[in-house]
């Protein structure tokens, strides 16, 4: 008997080994095609972006001051040279003593995005500068060591984690390859050999990365991955290049099993072409899609009009844009990261921290018409045009006529997008549509009696006195089974 129990045993070990090696994920596109995209991320909906570095201290134009001061002839260079001195005897190296982050709180921080309603939060590891705002083992070119002598990510992992929001982080350390070379070619301090560790390659954007340099963006990477067991890792567009195609697997599939090994749900952003649609999440800068994409996908967008890192002169997006714009996205199945630009001492901008707060308000009374929400039949209705691709702006506002469709188990959620004054028509929703028979129209947010009427064209509902929020209303519809 116990001869039989201990084959028994064995059996069962060799089973459980089998099926926990078939869990596993290879480098291949055909295991990748495996991965689904994780309940947490289909119901968080909305999350913070956040660019801050080193280009942060010159506040000009944009985050890519770092290329543009060594690019000659951009307005960038002739600031440059104009305020600090030639590139020879002030580079951007000299940026990072004046990166002191004195003011910078990442308590105060992580409670503001959730005030803002975010779940979860994405800030920039590395961006294209090179300067890891981590503590790394692969370059001494750090926040840790350096500017403000603190690990940024680190700090924030954490906090983001005790505040019950999920993190996530963003390498953009690929396009390093090429950022720099306009320093090149003219005298500069990315001549300077003390100083290649930072400034190159400085290569060509045309030039294929050399294995080197893409071996280091992989280590870098599982660096981070290992450190700070984010669940979700952004990556910016240049990871599509051919000879990245192995180094992309690799990592989705070490990503992917480490997930396993949490056992939490981890997500990989791109974009473009560099993972095949069902083997990552796909991600479109400042653009939107048209309808319904049946896969998740997500939208990121900054507050800021002009950078994405803390600028002089920059202008921004007020709550009610973030707030419509969310709920066109929601309703076709995305996800919206919305970036902020700290200023180089770790304050975050009176603009940006208004609009966040007003997405919050509404988000605190419409919240359940967003969070954990799916698309119904269709995203929506209404005359507006929606803006369609990346980098494509909402340039004509959404009003109360323009309405959004999203549903959770038997409900149905119709968000007006403003608040109405006249009737508002739901043509979807007549009796010819066939969508079914209205049971009940409530006002989420509001015990006030809704006054509405099915009609063989539309559902139409008569216009409210007292709104419970501001910049849409969103309308709880039960349908008869």
């Amino acid at each position: 008997m116990r001869k039989f129990f201990l084959f028994f045993v064995l059996l069962f070990c060799c089973v459980t080994t089998t099926l926990q090696a078939q869990e596993k994920y290879q480098a291949t596109w055909e295991s990748l095609k495996k991965y689904t995209t994780p309940d947490w991320f289909r119901d968080a909906k909305f999350g913070i972006f956040i660019h801050w570095g080193v280009y942060s201290v010159p506040a000009f134009a944009s985050e890519w001051y770092p290329r543009q001061m060594y690019q000659q002839g951009s307005d960038e260079f002739k600031h440059h040279v104009a305020t600090y001195g030639s590139q020879e005897k002030f580079g951007y190296k000299d940026f990072i003593p004046l990166f002191k982050a004195e003011k910078f709180n990442p308590q105060q921080w992580v409670e503001l995005f959730k005030k803002a309603g975010a779940k979860y939060v994405v800030p920039v590891a590395e961006h294209h500068d090179g300067f890891a705002m981590y503590k790394t083992a692969y370059s001494k070119w750090n926040a840790f060591e350096m500017g403000p002598k603190r690990d940024v990510i680190g700090e924030l992992a954490a906090e983001i984690k005790k505040q019950g929001l999920v993190f996530g982080l963003s390498s953009h350390r690929i396009e390093h390859w090429f950022f720099m070379n306009g320093g090149r070619k003219f005298p500069s301090d990315v001549l300077d050999d003390k100083f290649s560790d930072f400034y190159g390659p400085a290569r060509e954007e045309n030039e294929t990365p050399s294995a080197e340099y893409m071996n280091d963006w992989l280590l870098r990477n599982t660096e981070l991955v290992n450190n700070y067991q984010p669940q979700l890792f952004w990556f910016d567009w240049w990871i599509e290049q051919p000879a990245m195609d192995p180094y992309r697997k690799s990592f989705a599939a070490s990503y992917y099993n480490k997930g396993l090994e949490w056992n939490k749900g981890v997500v990989v952003n791109y974009k473009n072409i560099s993972y095949p649609d069902g083997t990552a999440v796909l991600d479109l800068e400042r653009g939107k899609l048209a309808g319904i994409r049946q896969l998740a996908w997500q939208t990121d967008d900054a507050i800021g009009n002009n950078s994405w890192g803390y600028a002089a002169g920059n202008t921004f997006k007020d709550a009610k844009y973030v707030i419509t714009n969310l709920i066109d996205i929601v309703s076709k199945n995305g996800n919206l990261l919305l970036n902020i630009g700290p200023r180089p001492d770790g304050t975050i901008t009176d603009e940006e921290t208004q609009t966040l707060l007003g997405t919050g308000k509404w988000l605190e009374v419409n919240g359940e018409a967003i969070y954990g929400t799916r698309p119904w039949k269709i995203f929506g209705e209404g005359p507006t045009e929606s803006a369609s691709g990346s980098f494509a702006d909402q340039k004509k506002p959404f009003t109360a006529q323009d309405i959004r469709f999203t549903t959770k188990g038997d409900i149905l959620y119709a968000i007006a997008m403003g608040l109405p004054t006249t009737n508002t028509i739901v043509k979807a929703l007549g009796v010819k549509a066939g969508n079914g028979t209205i049971a009940s129209v409530e006002m989420v947010g509001s015990t006030e009696k809704v006054s509405w009427s099915q009609q063989a064209d539309a559902l139409v509902i008569k216009p409210s006195k007292n709104y419970p929020s501001q910049n849409a209303v969103t309308y709880k519809i039960n349908l008869k089974k």
